[in-house]
């Protein structure tokens, strides 16, 4: 929280509170870091002097007091001391250390979805002790909410308002911040604990966004949209919209109370925080890989079984056909040959000549070495009917040993 030097005009002791430095001013008064004998610090809030000399105000400011008094919760500042009869009436409240939300969000820009859900959730049981203590605050926005290191903390009761009081008849003035403030309000119709639901809708979709759902623009402007117009909720994360939305419902009956609010919230972070941790799919997160996800080449056991229980029949058949064909084409390719040598004259051969170091036989002349029919002596001659046999089989094997391998994966 930003503070600021005392002025000539501040004073210097109020109550039995020595002040410090300014923490901020707003239309009721202004604020200083104070502090006691033993040392506890509060922010203290002193009324400005038009509204001091108004008896109007300061009986409804003394009420509110009073109700305030009554607020027991973790999540807002204490009411520590205040005096109704003081020339210039005052109340100091615990004073809670760290930055607002505005200016955590226009620092740091928004909140994950999971941090938006904590904080709402412990604001919005917050307001549960409120509202039971019979106080509507009224003016809930972002630059009233600490982010303290030991959470959220709702600040400034200045402007609160039992249940059940006009809103606009302030001494005349408009009571409350654009953009924040509830229908209702700015109709002028009476407050009820869905007025701090919509603020506290509309508090979060900045969290959300680091912008206000109605936009920016002139006072008026931002009341008329309040009234007339759907908030803006781009960018707000799927899981919190439409829980959003219905805070900001135009009517106060649709809204959801502090408690289903509180209780739906804790629901969402709880999620949101589940989601960081725990195991997602394959297709959201990548992983280390695994020993049984490093491919070696291998189906399992199991599935190698299953695979290799049909082709193996097959392939063994297939196989042995295979065999037999060639044979009997060996058989009819030598008795052809025989059959050639003794019914017509016989092809003048060359003798095989003994193998001498390895060296190759002597080529007849005029016969290149790829023409000649037997390219070594001793081999068989190469029949490409057999070949083609051959290659149509394994062709075939391979496929079916593919086919069964798929098969055994999909089971």
């Amino acid at each position: 929280m930003a503070m600021m030097r005392l002025r000539r005009e501040d004073p210097r002791v109020v109550g039995s509170f020595r002040l410090h430095p300014r923490l901020g001013a707003g239309g009721m008064g202004v604020v200083y870091l104070g502090s006691d004998r033993r040392g506890q610090r509060v922010a203290l809030k002193v009324i400005r002097p038009d509204l001091a000399e108004d008896q109007e105000f300061r009986s409804r400011f003394a009420r509110e007091v009073s109700a305030a008094r009554r607020i027991r919760g973790g999540c807002t500042a204490r009411l520590v001391a205040a005096d109704l009869e003081a020339e210039r009436p005052w109340f100091a409240t615990q004073y809670v250390p760290g930055p607002s939300l505005h200016d955590k969000v226009a620092e740091e820009g928004p909140l994950s979805a999971s941090d938006v859900a904590a904080v709402g959730a412990a604001l919005s049981e917050g307001l549960v002790a409120v509202h039971e203590a019979g106080v509507v605050h009224r003016d809930l926005k972002p630059s009233n909410i600490l982010l303290s290191p030991k959470g959220p903390r709702i600040i400034d009761f200045g402007i609160a308002w039992a249940t059940g009081a006009s809103t606009l008849t302030h001494v005349g003035t408009a009571v409350g911040s654009p953009g924040f403030l509830a229908p209702e309000q700015v109709r002028g119709a009476v407050v009820t604990p869905a007025t701090d639901v919509f603020a506290l809708g509309a508090t979060l979709a900045y969290a959300a966004t680091a912008d206000s759902p109605f936009g920016h623009g002139s006072s008026e402007v931002m009341l008329y949209r309040v009234v007339h117009e759907q908030p803006q909720l781009r960018g707000v994360p799927d899981t919190l919209a439409p829980l959003l939305r219905a805070c900001l419902a135009k009517d106060p009956g649709d809204r959801p109370s502090t408690l289903q609010l509180s209780m739906r919230l804790k629901e969402i972070a709880a999620r949101e925080a589940q989601g960081l941790s725990e195991p997602r799919p394959p297709a959201q997160r990548e992983r280390a890989p695994q020993p049984q996800d490093v491919p070696t080449g291998r189906m399992p056991e199991r599935e190698r079984r299953i695979a290799e229980r049909p082709t193996e029949q097959y392939t063994e058949r297939s196989m042995r056909r295979a065999a037999t064909t060639a044979d009997r084409d060996e058989h009819s390719s030598q008795a052809q040959s025989r059959t050639t040598g003794a019914g017509r004259p016989a092809r003048q051969r060359q003798a095989p000549a003994p193998r001498t170091g390895g060296a190759r036989p002597p080529q007849a002349p005029g016969k290149s070495r790829t023409g000649a029919r037997n390219t070594a002596p001793g081999r068989r001659p190469a029949n490409p009917r057999l070949l083609r046999q051959r290659l149509i089989v394994f062709v075939i094997v391979t496929l079916l040993v593919a086919l069964g391998i798929w098969l055994a994966q999909q089971l």
